[in-house]
């Protein structure tokens, strides 16, 4: 009997375990996020069939939106993973805080396009990659760099990049956003002539493709 209740713990988290994976995930969106959302999904076809989350949060450190494999997405092969998208309900501007459903539409959807963005990167990693990848992002000030210009490359190229530049610029041009959140983003993400770059590249190749 004794051994039976040392192992219960073990047996009761085996089982959970056991439920985790074998529950089928399913896309979740708020209602109030919907339409932005579906508009960010169309430029990501790949996607289709991938299970995501979009999900409020009261507060988000050091960030307005955040994109996370599923746990249970870890212990699956690579075309059964799911992934939650986590969305501060409020960011604050020179202390004040705003509600980010208030920003523009199209910020709003650059946003969420930014974020798909990490997805489309995770789901090109294996498991493992993936693991030392939220390793290295928590580490290494480069990797972070990294990832966060992977993301937007990836949207860019999924022809999101006037919807990316809309949330660079308001992020940028907003006299009252704090200097250390703009320093961050100048210093970790494209820069607008960055991305205007990837565009002419991109409208080359189309052009020399069509010749």
């Amino acid at each position: 009997m004794k051994k039976i209740q040392k192992l219960l713990p073990l047996i009761l988290a085996i089982i959970l375990l056991i439920i985790i994976i074998l529950k089928e995930p399913i896309n979740t969106i708020p209602k109030s996020i919907e339409k932005e959302v579906e508009i960010a999904l169309q430029h990501f076809p790949e996607l289709n069939g991938i299970p995501i989350e979009f999900k409020f949060k009261k507060n988000i450190k050091k960030s307005v939106m955040q994109a996370q494999p599923t746990w249970s997405g870890l212990l699956r092969p690579r075309s059964k993973r799911s992934y939650k998208i986590l969305i501060s309900e409020k960011f604050k501007i020179s202390g004040e805080e705003f509600k980010t459903l208030d920003v523009p539409e199209d910020v709003l959807i650059g946003w969420i396009g930014h974020e798909l963005g990490h997805v489309m990167d995770y789901q090109e990693r294996g498991n493992l990659n993936l693991i030392g990848f939220g390793i290295r992002y928590v580490l290494l000030k480069e990797f972070v760099k990294k990832a966060e210009r992977a993301a937007d490359s990836f949207a860019v190229s999924r022809g999101m990049s006037e919807y990316i530049l809309k949330t660079k610029r308001f992020i940028l041009n907003h006299s009252e956003i704090d200097e250390t959140y703009k320093a961050h983003i100048k210093q970790y993400y494209l820069s607008p002539d960055e991305i205007m770059e990837m565009v002419k590249e991109q409208d080359s190749t189309k052009n020399s493709d069509f010749l």
